[in-house]
């Protein structure tokens, strides 16, 4: 039998063991309830950063382009037709006189046929007024005809000369229709391209072969808005070709653009190269530096220092351990710095490395704010 002592101990020790382990938790949570919630650290960036420094510089722009003929003339027939004949291809060397490509010459043919029936028709009619005119003059000094009659004959002999002569002109203007079934070059050059292909019909006019003279060569190349001004008054200007980077060749703005192009909003300038090396080749991919003295002293930044804001040019100016932005205006380029016309005064720090990831109030810490060492020349040692 079970002793009903030892079974109430037993629930006894069991109801305890259970009232503390309730009681342990509700404690627990009463603690969590009254402890305070962590509080959130603010980020601190790590930067790179330089202190301004004016120094004697030299404004530098460079912009790529590419090497074409001074002269370059888009060719076309001046009558319309069937192209039946192609002379030459892409490259090739072409004197004046030159036949590049032949239309089908019958319509011009016939037309040339009819003209020159036309002018014999008109010689006649003008043999036969002029025997009459003879024949009448002749009867009125024997004034068998009134001078009413003489007069019709003059009139009819003036006519028929009238109709001769327009039909003299009407079939050499056929003939050199027919002669405009050849396309001609008109100057010695080097075709640079090919509009148009055997078969195809073509109207009067439409440009059918690029033709560069040779001769002067100039670089092409699009200058931003906002140095079209500066850059128009630079006179040290030199021309590298990407096959030779290490040849200078001098260059001379020649024509700027008046009106920005529609799509890129950047104005064409023609570099003039007039004493180019005779590697310098059509097509070849150039790069032009404008080199300008900069007016005395002057602080730059990396390209990498600046971001866009409003419309403009600002940096990340490093203050009392936090960033705050700051506009300024460019005033040109050195190299691969960009020099600062206003904004910044000589002694701030700006940062160079991590802009992107910044805002206004942002705690940062340095990794570097060194001055940037420059020599007399503008560039970085």
């Amino acid at each position: 039998m079970v002793n009903p002592r030892h079974v109430c101990i037993g629930q006894l020790r069991c109801g305890g063991t259970g009232r503390l382990a309730l009681f342990a938790l509700a404690l627990a949570l009463t603690l969590a309830g009254c402890s305070k919630p962590a509080e959130k650290v603010e980020e601190v960036r790590p930067v790179r950063a330089i202190k301004m420094a004016a120094a004697d510089t030299q404004a530098v722009a460079q912009f790529p382009g590419e090497v074409r003929a001074r002269y370059e003339s888009r060719l076309g027939f001046r009558v319309g037709g069937k192209i039946v004949s192609r002379k030459v291809e892409v490259g090739s060397m072409v004197k004046r006189g030159q036949v590049l490509m032949q239309l089908d010459p019958q319509d011009l043919q016939l037309a040339q046929t009819q003209s020159s029936a036309a002018l014999s028709a008109a010689e006649s009619n003008l043999e036969l007024a002029k025997a009459e005119l003879a024949r009448y003059k002749d009867l009125r000094e024997k004034n068998f005809v009134s001078q009413a009659v003489l007069d019709a004959k003059e009139t009819a002999y003036r006519s028929a000369r009238a109709s001769r002569d327009q039909a003299a002109a009407a079939l050499r203007t056929q003939r050199n229709q027919t002669g405009y079934g050849n396309l001609v070059a008109d100057v010695d050059g080097v075709v640079t391209g090919i509009d148009a292909e055997t078969g195809q019909v073509v109207a009067a006019g439409t440009p059918v072969v690029r033709l560069a003279q040779l001769g002067e060569k100039e670089i092409v190349i699009s200058i931003p808005e906002d140095q079209v001004d500066a850059l128009r008054k630079v006179q040290d200007v030199t021309v590298r070709t990407w096959a030779n980077p290490k040849q200078a060749i001098p260059g001379k703005l020649r024509e700027l653009s008046p009106v920005a192009d529609a799509a890129t909003r950047t104005y064409t300038a023609k570099i003039s190269i007039p004493n180019a090396p005779a590697d310098v080749r059509l097509g070849m991919t150039a790069y032009v530096t404008f080199n300008s003295a900069a007016q005395g002293p002057m602080l730059r930044v990396p390209l990498s220092a600046l971001v866009q804001n409003q419309g403009g040019s600002a940096v990340w100016v490093v203050e009392n351990g936090a960033v705050r932005l700051a506009p300024v205006q460019l005033a040109g380029a050195s190299g691969n710095d960009m020099l600062i016309g206003s904004g910044l005064t000589p002694g701030q720090i700006v940062v160079t490395a991590g802009v992107h990831l910044l805002k206004p109030g942002q705690k940062v810490t340095l990794l570097d704010a060194e001055p940037v060492a420059q020599d007399n020349s503008g560039t970085p040692k």
